[in-house]
């Protein structure tokens, strides 16, 4: 499954109708919010407008933070796939009422409306991103997400443009609302025929109470996400990416005329690029992890947030200013293509972002809960937001900074953001060194694999070629791997920082440290008991010669300890690589080649009873064969 595309999931039913009904959702909430935004702005007084305005983006948000945490609540007490087309009848409701005010002329009641929208997209998100693991394999969870995440902001987009277009019509009497309303009620009516081929996504929690109390609520999940880093730390860096990109979208219009001197249609231009590259970003992420879930990808897409936004605040301040300029008046302007570039940049490294942290949340959280650390990424999502709005007023009006020095103080605020959370974190940067390693110098192929169990306690048995060999194992088996490896190894610079992060053990001989010998095997089989999948090398070091060299009786103490299932495994096709110690030693000498294939195989399972050393020697050395 992990070599098939995405794009498979679009034609199945497990993934279709969910993807088709958010896509409306999404549209639909955009095309209402911003005509009503288009029309207050033409039709009233400038200090009025700005006013309602305002008041219309507070509506919006304002509902998650005082509904979300009970969302989460109900998402998790009964079966989503029911709530969701509960929630498209609401939407059906409200887009009545929506079409009634448009019709009356009445602000308040448009309004309210709004903020009816707010409540409705409250609700469904806590339900939108735990529906998938429900309905995907864990080796689609990646891929579906980057559907999702490409089909919202496409969604966005295009109902920003649309409701902005219908906004204008409706200045030419009641024809254009009567347009408007027929989008409005007919997205809402597809959205809920979508919504009736879902299928059922049973409740984790059908005994949950549910507390009403939106604070103390989400200060209780809080907790309970802190408890697990990784998750506490993702919903960090998704909601500083949404304060990023509410920086971004809300200054382009007034970037686009202040700064570049362009028109409303240089707005939807770049608007448009930053979404491509949303949706090329989330789309080449799955390409990238090969369907795995890639924390690597991560630190690939905080950097290139910081970098691009960086060159968009250059490029943006030093652009010369035009009249009014059409579409293509400003694609024949030098620079145009250099600051179309940066934002589809932007949005690109923003998908490589984003993605990972989406999937990791969903796979990692406790399945009883889900729904309610979504709650709690949403509610910090919208706090997020708001700090955006927030800083916008600190450096645009109170400090009197330009829009492209804002947008390089973004910039930077994200690498500050990206290193607090690396550092918090660690596994970022160490599956980072992986994905690297394993795409730049190794190709690394697989056989085998699906026999490592994908849980429990177990140890893999495998033969040592090369220094990195414990980083292309854990680049190769998804499940997190603690390795036993030489204590020399163990502390190599950099590297010690990789292992130290994945919990290795360091182990070397009894003679050399009696002390920390014992230690090792204490916490070896502590590891097993707690269902740790652990890696050894029975040789014992590296071979100098490629062979395989016989496998000492350490792996039988640790069985004899805790009896768990063995896999063999070997690494093909290291020998003679940079890192191996052909031709003389590792570092000193130049290897042959620089590049590499290699091959990760893994055998059955053996059982503790039958795994000697001699028997785990000869089944290693065959699964190796010729190719060393």
């Amino acid at each position: 499954m992990a070599n098939q595309s995405q794009f498979h999931l679009l034609t199945s039913r497990r993934f279709l109708p969910f993807f088709c009904t958010q896509f409306l959702g999404a549209f639909n909430d955009n095309v209402y919010k911003n005509a009503l935004i288009v029309m207050i702005a033409f039709r009233l007084m400038e200090s009025e407008a700005n006013a309602l305005i305002n008041l219309a983006a507070g509506l919006f948000i304002l509902p998650f933070f005082l509904f979300s945490a009970s969302a989460g609540q109900i998402a998790d007490k009964y079966d989503k796939g029911r709530l969701i087309r509960w929630i498209k009848l609401g939407e059906i409701c409200i887009g009545a009422l929506g079409v009634f005010a448009l019709f009356s002329g009445s602000n308040s009641l448009c309004l309210t409306v709004l903020f009816l929208l707010g409540i409705q997209s409250a609700f469904f998100g806590p339900v939108k991103y735990a529906i998938i693991p429900q309905h995907l394999k864990r080796s689609e969870l990646i891929g579906g997400n980057a559907l999702v995440e490409m089909g919202t902001f496409v969604a966005i987009l295009t109902g920003t443009i649309v409701g902005s277009l219908l906004a204008g019509l409706t200045g030419q009497g009641q024809q254009g609302i009567l347009y408007l309303g027929l989008v409005i009620m007919g997205a809402a009516t597809l959205g809920y025929m979508a919504s009736r081929s879902i299928p059922a996504a049973p409740a984790p929690t059908p005994n949950l109470e549910i507390n009403p109390n939106p604070i103390t609520q989400t200060h209780k999940i809080l907790r309970a996400s802190a408890d697990t880093p990784s998750i506490f730390y993702s919903i960090i860096g998704i909601s500083w990416f949404w304060l990023m990109g509410a920086a971004y979208l809300t200054q382009i219009p007034s970037f686009t005329k202040n700064v570049l001197g362009g028109s409303e249609s240089v707005v939807t231009l770049l608007l448009c690029s930053f979404t491509i590259g949303i949706a090329i970003g989330s789309l080449i992420c799955e390409r990238l992890s090969s369907g795995f879930i890639e924390l690597g990808l991560v630190p690939v897409g905080a950097a290139g947030l910081t970098i691009s936004g960086i060159a968009l605040g250059i490029v943006g301040g030093n652009f010369t200013e035009l009249h009014e300029a059409s579409f293509t008046a400003f694609l024949s302007t030098d620079g145009a293509y250099s600051l179309l570039s940066c934002l589809v940049l932007l949005g690109m490294f923003g998908g490589l972002y984003i993605v990972p942290l989406y999937t990791m949340i969903q796979d990692r959280s406790d399945p009883t809960i889900r729904a309610q650390i979504i709650s709690v990424n949403n509610i910090l999502n919208a706090l997020f937001m708001v700090v955006s709005a927030l800083l916008g007023i600190l450096f645009l009006n109170m400090l009197g900074a330009t829009i492209p020095q804002f947008f390089l103080v973004i910039a930077l605020m994200n690498a500050a953001v990206a290193i607090f959370v690396f550092a918090k974190v660690p596994e970022f940067a160490m599956r980072f060194l992986i994905w690297a390693l394993s795409h730049t110098m190794y190709r690394v192929k697989h056989q085998g694999l699906e026999q490592i169990p994908a849980e429990g306690p177990a140890l893999i048995a495998c033969n040592h070629v090369s220094y990195v060999d414990a980083l292309l194992l854990a680049g190769a088996v998804r499940r997190p791997i603690r390795f036993i490896m030489y204590k020399p190894i163990y502390e190599i610079p950099i590297l010690h920082f990789v292992f130290k992060t994945g919990r290795a053990i360091p182990i070397c001989s009894k003679q050399k440290d009696p002390e920390g010998y014992e230690q090792a095997f204490k916490a070896i089989e502590e590891g097993l008991k707690n269902g740790d999948l652990l890696c050894i090398f029975p040789e014992g070091q590296l071979t100098k010669d490629g062979e395989l060299q016989p496998f000492k009786a350490g792996i039988e103490k640790i069985l004899e300890r805790t009896p768990v299932p063995v896999i063999p495994m070997a690494l093909q096709g290291l020998w003679g690589s940079f890192f191996s110690h052909k031709d003389g030693h590792a570092f000193t000498t130049l290897p042959k080649r620089f590049w590499s294939r290699v091959s990760v195989v893994a055998g059955r399972p053996v059982e503790a009873a039958s795994a000697k050393a001699e028997a785990l020697y000869r089944q290693v050395l065959g699964l190796r064969g010729e190719r060393r």
